[in-house]
């Protein structure tokens, strides 16, 4: 798989740094509210196990799986819903946790179905930042790391379902996916 890397973008130590400096930062921000952590499948799935076991208050979990790419590495712009949550969320504080906002599509598309539902408060949490490829007015609230333009794999992000399970972030090689 190292082979079909252009370089190594974030090691896992960088990564696993990060992502207890969130885990700090939403535990003092929701101390006393009980969030619900929602875990946007299946890129999240790495980055939400480790930030909620940096958080150290109580907390609940949801899932939801949507999709805007399928095997393609651009956005169609058109957003699938896969699975809903299983819980209500009025009233609660809920934080949407991502792997990367890249166009901003899918969840532009996730925090007004999600607002609908008349939440105490809504904000979102990614791993990755890509402002250089924004297509939508939308801002995430807490960010791991900004990005450039590049294709990028590992900690849960995939290219047709593959490099989900390398524990760093490395950038694709474009004749890989050209």
């Amino acid at each position: 798989m190292y082979n079909q890397l252009e370089r190594i973008l974030f090691s896992k130590e960088q990564l696993e740094k990060r992502v207890k400096e969130l885990g700090a930062t939403l535990s003092n921000d929701y101390k006393d509210k009980n969030p619900l952590l929602i875990c946007i499948l299946k890129g999240s799935t790495l980055f939400y196990a480790d930030l909620v076991r940096a958080m150290d208050i109580h907390l609940n979990f949801d899932f939801m799986a949507v999709s805007s790419y399928g095997a393609e590495t651009r956005s169609s712009g058109e957003v699938k819903m896969i699975k809903d949550l299983d819980c209500s969320i009025a009233d609660r504080h809920v934080i949407i946790v991502e792997d990367i906002v890249d166009t901003g599509f899918t969840l532009k598309y996730l925090t007004k179905l999600l607002c609908a539902r008349k939440p105490a408060s809504l904000k979102i949490c990614t791993l990755l930042n890509k402002p250089s490829r924004r297509e939508v007015d939308l801002t995430p609230d807490y960010v791991g790391f900004e990005v450039g333009n590049h294709f990028v794999v590992g900690y849960g992000l995939d290219y047709d379902e593959k490099f989900r399970n390398l524990p760093e972030i490395g950038v694709l090689k474009e004749e890989v996916y050209k």
